[in-house]
């Protein structure tokens, strides 16, 4: 008998394996859905395009992402690679003091604390969790196409070795943070246009801290061109961010390590803690323009978890809950759409309605956070109507629960126009100066740009 010989195109034609959902993304959105999934006694796929453990910034937790890892069953190992935070301290260029907020008097007293991580460490802690929950996991691995249709879609991949691999899976999901791959592919990403930032970040050795239990807090200090942030971590480093308007970053004209050193320079309280720091590896970091939400986050076959969806900035460290908190939510609308379809509808628009709280509720406060009646709020924070707690607790996340804190936020709001309009010409100079900060400049030109949440 005689077999035709095998053409090289169909020798690399892979041959298509079968799974209920595909995981687009190891990341902390990613490998929790998957390990939820295969907990659920499904076959899932999740393929991280790195290999684990990788850096990633967004180091800062909040505290209502203790209570997502003890559903995990993994908060002691995420409590031995942390550093306890407590809370936050804002330092302020106009203050000759430094304000200081706990999470312990948040509205919701159970909720006192999160912690700092390496992203490198706690998103391999997340990934491995996933295997070991029994979700099928591959590193190395890039997504090409996904192609749907009414049963399903097919998913094709290439790994690191030029391998092609192909899946037919009944869900997909996408977390795959800011690559948005099916926002791009369904031409769904919109640029956010009340907020232009970019970022300049790198880790110090021998940085000061805060004396005894304020040691892990976060602090935030404001300068002329924006904010930075300050996270201590576990192992003796420190996480320095400049958070920036376009402009600043396009008036960049020496390398990047010497650009961050003048920046730093620019916030002479940051500056004289790090008067005895070093730069770990000589290495700085850039990303642009990285605010973005879409259209939509679901359909028949898919979900948008997380980054993948949408993407605010970073200044109350809202990335990492919202990611996790949007796996939770999508692993019961893939269990309704593959087990109960005549309830994945209802199930699709709760989790739309979900996925646009987070950020909504976080936006308002992010976009006034440079607005001197915030800062003063942050600076002098009272609590009459229950205000404080109620703040606080946004702070912490805790924003999907039963927690009465939503009368309070609408007074704060009502006292931030209140004020504003009190002192009429800071409150129109400060609206045209961020006007002209967040105009569109265009790309920046020569930076390193990494996902920055």
């Amino acid at each position: 008998m005689n077999i035709p010989p095998t053409t090289n195109a169909e020798a690399a034609t892979p041959a298509e394996e079968h799974c209920d959902v595909l995981v687009i993304g190891g990341g902390p959105a990613g490998s929790t859905a998957a390990a939820l999934l295969a907990q659920q006694g499904r076959k899932v796929v999740l393929l991280e395009k790195a290999h684990h453990p990788r850096f990633h910034i967004g180091e800062s937790l909040l505290p209502a992402n203790v209570q997502l890892f003890d559903r995990l069953g993994l908060r002691d190992e995420i409590e031995r690679i942390g550093m306890p935070k407590w809370g936050v301290e804002f330092v302020s260029p106009d203050h000759d003091h430094n304000a200081m907020v706990e999470f312990a008097d948040a509205w919701d007293k159970t909720m006192p604390y999160a912690w700092q991580v390496r992203r490198s460490e706690m998103d391999e802690i997340l990934f491995r969790n996933a295997g070991a929950r029994g979700a099928q996991t591959l590193e190395g691995c890039r997504v090409r196409e996904v192609q749907f249709d009414a049963e399903g879609a097919t998913v094709s991949a290439r790994l690191d070795d030029g391998a092609a691999r192909s899946w037919r899976a009944r869900f997909v999901l996408d977390a795959s943070g800011r690559d948005t791959f099916l926002s791009n592919k369904f031409k769904a990403k919109q640029k956010n246009p009340k907020h232009n930032s970019s970022a300049l970040f790198g880790h110090f050795r021998n940085a000061d801290r805060l004396p005894g239990k304020l040691e892990g807090n976060i602090t935030i200090f404001w300068f002329a061109h924006g904010w930075f942030w300050y996270i201590p971590l576990a192992d003796g480093t420190t996480s320095i961010g400049a958070v920036c308007w376009p402009y600043y970053l396009k008036s960049r004209s020496k390398p990047l390590n010497d650009f961050f050193a003048d920046t730093i320079a620019l916030c002479p309280q940051l500056a004289a803690r790090l008067s005895s720091a070093t730069l770990v590896d000589d290495a700085v970091h850039a990303t642009g323009n990285y605010s973005y939400t879409s259209t939509h986050c679901s359909g028949e076959r898919y979900l948008m978890l997380g980054d993948a969806y949408s993407f605010i900035d970073p200044v109350f460290s809202s990335g990492v809950y919202l990611a996790m908190y949007s796996a939770f939510e999508g692993a019961d609308v893939v269990a309704a759409a593959l087990d109960r379809p005549a309830e994945a509808a209802a199930a699709r628009q709760r989790f739309e309605r979900d996925m646009r709280k987070g950020p909504r509720e976080f936006s308002w406060f992010i976009f006034r956070v440079t607005n001197p009646t915030i800062r003063e709020f942050f600076m002098y924070p009272q609590n009459p109507f229950r205000v404080k707690e109620a703040l606080l607790s946004l702070l912490a996340g805790d924003i999907y629960g039963k927690t009465p804190i939503w009368r309070s936020l609408r007074v704060l709001k009502a006292l931030y126009y209140l004020v504003s309009a009190g002192h009429p010409r800071r409150t129109w100079q400060a609206w045209q100066r961020r006007r002209r900060n967040v105009r569109d400049l265009g790309p920046l030109a020569g930076e390193n740009i990494v996902e920055a949440r």
